[in-house]
């Protein structure tokens, strides 16, 4: 009895070691989320999804690799703020090399627990920018330039990061690559690799727990069905053109009753619709509904003329002003703006003119002559002996036709049509 009772703690403490052993030998697990695009209304959503997925799961922390533009400051702000009320630690990191995270991405970086860059990547160019009737220029009003500078300053303060670097990037327009920004104190770590950034970043203490990461298991998120096709229209140049193919569609269906593409374009206008957010400019709407109604008048007109084309016009502009670019809504550089503008109205020319083209041979077909009324007094040859009370085949223009006559004739004929009955052409010989 007494032998059992010494063996008993002895067993405890073999157990405790067992299940240390076994515990302390399961990898840590990180999850990582990629954005690699505009920052788009769906984009927040994703993020709070991989946060929530994070702390559900039990990961490590949660890795964002940001290679973008930048994007919607709306959605900027929502993603940051995510990022303050989770208790999952939250890496940004400036991925794969040779990318870049301007405007919007800069902002997310210096928000995240720990900052860092893959070599020869860059982040600044937070100035913020507004389409005009000029061109994009810069904003300089101070109500709006010191309300993200107070932001980026009190996250690089929360940070411990470079509060004046991090004002420049918008002030100056301020770009840094890997090596100056860790210099200049606004990211903690280069890595050139996910796996290299988790060794390094081992054992640093974030939000109140030491980190675990060195080998740790790396999986990669990956969104709901319903969020990836969300991401997918949201996009400002797939929005676009689903709004643009809508468009056409309408202006199709209008001018072609009957053969569907009205249903088809009210589908694709909903669709990019709600690609964009809803933030709908009206001006916009103006200018598509016009150029809508322009090109229905110019094509119940024979001919192509001055309504034609100041209905392209209007749907060229309004595209453009429908896609959300412009600062606050559309939170990236000017160039960048500008490449996607030439984007969005690239498209929209060749859509245009691909459907200006279909619809104006619609209207040709429409306004063309009956082809029977046409073939009275044209010349056939048979190709069948013809008897008065039976009918055989003649050949016209290379088709071939069925035909009667009230005489005799012989095959191979030349043979004058006279009149047409339902399917069957009357003829008769020429003399």
């Amino acid at each position: 009895m007494f032998k059992k009772l010494y063996l008993l703690p002895i067993i405890c403490f073999s157990l405790i070691l067992i299940l240390s052993f076994t515990c302390a030998g399961e990898p840590q697990k990180v999850l990582v989320l990629d954005i690699s695009d505009s920052i788009t209304p769906v984009s927040d959503d994703i993020v709070l999804d991989a946060i929530l997925t994070a702390d559900s799961e039990g990961f490590e922390a949660l890795v964002i690799t940001l290679n973008t533009p930048g994007g919607g400051l709306d959605e900027t702000f929502n993603i940051i703020e995510s990022i303050d009320q989770t208790d999952v630690p939250v890496i940004g990191y400036v991925y794969p090399e040779g990318v870049k995270a301007w405007s919007a991405g800069t902002l997310i970086l210096i928000s995240t627990d720990i900052a860092a860059m893959a070599p020869h990547t860059i982040i600044g160019s937070a100035q913020p920018v507004e389409m005009s009737a000029t061109g994009i220029e810069p904003i300089e009003e101070s109500k709006i330039v010191n309300a993200i500078v107070a932001l980026a300053r009190e996250k690089a303060l929360m940070h411990g990061r470079n509060e004046t670097v991090a004002e420049e990037f918008i002030t100056k327009n301020l770009n840094l690559n890997a090596e100056s920004a860790l210099d200049a104190g606004v990211i903690e770590f280069i890595a050139p690799t996910i796996e290299d950034l988790l060794v390094q970043i081992d054992g640093e203490i974030i939000k109140g727990k030491t980190l675990s990461t060195s080998g740790a298991e790396i999986e990669h998120y990956t969104p709901s069905v319903r969020l990836s096709f969300m991401n997918i229209i949201s996009n400002p140049l797939i929005s676009s053109i689903l709004m643009m193919l809508g468009i056409y569609g309408v202006v199709f269906g209008i001018s072609n009753p009957g053969v569907g593409a009205e249903i088809f374009g009210i589908i694709a206008i909903t669709l990019g619709l709600i690609g964009t957010g809803f933030d709908v400019n009206i001006a916009a709407v103006f200018l598509l509904l016009v150029g809508i109604a322009l090109l229905v008048l110019e094509f119940q007109a024979p001919g192509f003329g001055v309504f034609g084309i100041a209905g392209m016009i209007c749907l060229i502009a309004g595209s453009i002003l429908l896609v959300p670019m412009s600062f606050p809504n559309y939170y990236t550089p000017a160039d960048f703006q500008r490449s996607l503008m030439i984007s969005v109205a690239a498209p929209t020319v060749v859509i245009g003119i691909v459907m200006v083209f279909a619809i104006y041979k619609v209207m040709e077909v429409r306004h063309r002559k009956p082809l029977v009324g046409e073939m009275i007094g044209d010349m056939a040859q048979t190709i069948d002996p013809l008897e008065p009370g039976t009918t055989g085949f003649v050949r016209h223009k290379g088709e071939y036709w069925k035909a009667r006559a009230d005489e005799s004739i012989t095959e191979k004929e030349k043979v004058e049509i006279i009149e047409k009955d339902g399917v069957v052409l009357v003829v008769k010989r020429v003399e």
